[in-house]
């Protein structure tokens, strides 16, 4: 088995016991799941190795490496297909808002709503539910910490 075959199986198990329904671009049913995993989904500038969709909208892209690859340098293409969505595709918003890169022993995700996004380890992919309840929220974590109050120092030491 090829490098690149044993990362797509581990990552679609992955996928699967993080509650997701994966499926091939030519067997689609964005109805199968609230979370439904695309492989080799054709954007306007490559094919995603996986498109994610949440209550049958693209939300997000996985790109799939193989086992040892170095992820730092793999969010410049995950960044080009998070845009490059076809007009005819039902999403929920431009760019995308979600970026995974991925070994399946590895995985970085970003999300592209933040003040400064950038890719950071996470141990599994996020289940399609959380993602569903990010997307409604007015403001992502990090910008609701930039708008803390103050912390009040009275009555507190130096």
């Amino acid at each position: 088995m090829k490098p690149e075959e044993k990362a797509r199986q581990t990552i679609d198990n992955l996928l699967e016991l993080s509650g997701w329904k994966v499926q091939d671009f030519q067997s689609i049913n964005l109805s199968a799941s609230l979370g439904v995993a695309v492989r080799e989904f054709p954007l306007e500038n490559g094919t995603a190795d996986y498109l994610l969709f949440v209550d049958r909208k693209a939300a997000g892209v996985i790109e799939a490496k193989p086992e040892g690859t170095t992820l730092s340098g793999v969010a410049e293409q995950s960044q080009a297909y998070i845009t490059g969505t076809p007009e005819n595709l039902p999403i929920i918003q431009k760019p995308l808002p979600f970026a995974y890169e991925t070994t399946g022993t590895e995985t970085f995700f970003r999300d592209m709503r933040d003040p400064e996004p950038r890719s950071r380890r996470v141990f599994a992919f996020h289940r399609p539910e959380t993602l569903a309840e990010w997307l409604m929220q007015k403001e992502t974590l990090r910008q609701r910490l930039r708008n803390m109050p103050p912390l009040i120092t009275e009555g507190l030491r130096e």
